[in-house]
């Protein structure tokens, strides 16, 4: 996932546990099949288990089968970092469903530093279009939680309306499911921003919509000095973990 989450992550910590290397095979079939608390992830018939040993259970059907989809499509080799939506899996069951509250209030922190409040003082058409792309998911979180933020040119940091924040931290009071406070991890850590990430669970944008906005300023670059590879492959990795969590948002009902 992305090398921006911090040491006390809890999604981190527990997908720490999975194993970096590629492993061959070991199983013919992936299937779905009812289970005490859900839905069960089997391989060849036996409960799939996470890195510390947990049936891979799922609150709905849906969200199970976007896990066998990707246990399914492997062929010889098992590679994590290409089964995003059964690393996040792993990381609700492991970690977040355990720390719940302190997901949340990390989850928090980042409503007093949005990348939406801070905002390019020049060029003027990157001006105009970090306006067009950030100000109507401000206009969203008005209209939905009653939240006002402070915006500012650069960097120096500001400090945001406690009414706000407190409206924000309710919010996320209200998301009581680990998968669903897992993807919305993902999608928050991976834009910077947990209000587009709170659009993106909850709808108002789509996964791909939420990504866009949160690199009008990286593509802006793009467009000026073109692309670096290695930057790009990164971000591509990124974008996979992100299409998986937008998913599994979907898949849960939001």
């Amino acid at each position: 996932m992305s090398e921006d989450y911090s040491p006390g992550d809890p999604m981190r910590a527990a997908q720490k546990n999975m194993r970096p290397v590629v492993l061959g095979r070991f199983y013919e079939s992936a299937s779905v099949a009812p289970a005490e608390g859900g839905f069960a992830l089997l391989l060849d018939g036996r409960s799939a288990r996470t890195p510390a040993k947990n049936k891979l259970t799922f609150p709905t059907s849906a969200l199970a089968e976007l896990a066998e989809r990707e246990w399914a499509a492997r062929g010889a080799a098992i590679d994590p970092a290409s089964m995003p939506v059964t690393r996040i899996a792993n990381s609700a069951i492991d970690g977040v469903a355990a720390a719940m509250a302190e997901t949340r209030a990390e989850l928090a922190g980042f409503a007093e530093t949005d990348l939406l409040y801070y905002r390019a003082g020049a060029p003027e058409k990157l001006v105009e279009a970090e306006a067009l792309a950030f100000d109507p998911v401000l206009d969203w979180a008005h209209e939905t939680y009653g939240v006002r933020f402070i915006l500012a040119a650069g960097v120096i940091h500001l400090r945001q309306p406690e009414r706000s924040l407190n409206a924000i931290r309710v919010a996320l009071e209200a998301i009581d499911e680990p998968f669903a406070l897992a993807a919305l991890h993902v999608m928050t850590t991976l834009t910077g921003s947990v209000l587009l990430a709170l659009a993106a669970f909850r709808g108002a944008l789509s996964g791909a919509e939420a990504w866009r906005i949160a690199h009008v300023g990286e593509d802006f670059q793009i467009g000026i000095w073109g692309e670096d590879e290695e930057a790009m492959a990164r971000r591509a990795a990124r974008w996979r973990e992100m299409a998986a969590a937008a998913a599994i948002a979907e898949a849960l009902g939001r």
